[in-house]
């Protein structure tokens, strides 16, 4: 089994998180953890077979339940194993490949709160196959972040996180977390107004009888086309098929040029006064 490398992000408040966010979504790194079941103690498996193993308590015994159902039927429905360990001081370690019979179609989601991130994935090479390291390390961040888990539980991150697997095998394979969160939507708006504040600057006419600079926009073409194609639109239309939030960023794109062509024209481009006009 792959073994993705484990990340322990700290919140971090206002700009600073807005940087990191920026970092996560567009960061080509990938790999997630490998440290969560170094150690080998069966004397804490379960004396049943089971899909979860739910040491450190993070579900009640209705989810527990459920969520074995859930992950019983989609095993036999897909083939895919999906398995749930929690831990909290106390770990099994590397005793679960054994009991569950882990191999290339398995997904071990490791729930252990002492981390910065609550959660950790040992990935299977069939699913590397579907998915990529990239589209785990982004859902490790999204749904096992402090902030989601504070929001959530510990158990919402757990099941809202396999929801998500369980939709890209579906699918055939994902390259990123199917949604769009509210702060990453937020992230690509800020993108797309500052390209088009690029374009309205760049835009102002610098000679007589010009309306638009047309060879400076298209000189800054590859800042403004990738602050708002790449980074305001592409993460929009990959992870949700809702118009909406294209229309808004699209939007925001114009109204942003618009804005600053204007001010561009009425400061930097304003002719100066001559000496007899004084």
């Amino acid at each position: 089994m792959g073994q993705a490398d484990r990340s322990r992000p700290t919140p971090l408040p206002g700009l600073l998180g807005i940087v990191a966010a920026l970092l996560v979504l567009l960061a080509p790194i990938g790999g997630l953890a490998g440290g969560a079941m170094a150690a080998d103690n069966p004397a804490l498996l379960p004396d049943h077979p089971t899909p979860v193993i739910d040491l450190a308590r993070a579900l009640t015994d209705g989810q527990r339940q459920s969520l074995e159902t859930e992950l019983a039927d989609f095993e036999t429905s897909s083939g895919w194993k999906l398995r749930v360990l929690t831990q909290y001081e106390r770990t099994p370690g590397l005793a679960v490949k054994d009991f569950w019979g882990l191999d290339e179609r398995s997904l071990v989601l490791v729930a252990d709160p002492r981390g910065g991130n609550l959660l950790n994935f040992n990935v299977g090479d069939a699913l590397f196959a579907l998915m990529p390291r990239t589209f785990w390390v982004e859902l490790q961040t999204r749904y096992g972040n402090q902030y989601y888990v504070r929001d959530h539980g510990e158990d919402g991150a757990i099941v809202d996180s396999l929801a998500a697997v369980e939709t890209c095998l579906e699918r055939g394979g994902c390259q990123v977390v199917p949604g769009l969160p509210q702060e990453q939507w937020l992230l690509t708006f800020c993108t797309s107004v500052l390209g088009g504040l690029i374009v309205g600057f760049a835009g102002y006419p610098r000679k007589e009888g010009d309306r638009v600079a047309w060879s400076w926009v298209l000189l800054l073409s590859p800042l403004w086309g990738m602050l708002f194609l790449i980074f305001g639109l592409g993460p929009v239309i990959t992870r949700t098929s809702d118009l909406l939030p294209v229309l808004r960023n699209s939007l925001g794109f114009l109204g942003s040029t618009v804005a600053a062509y204007l001010i561009a024209q009425r400061t930097v481009g304003k002719p100066p006064l001559s000496g007899d006009q004084a």
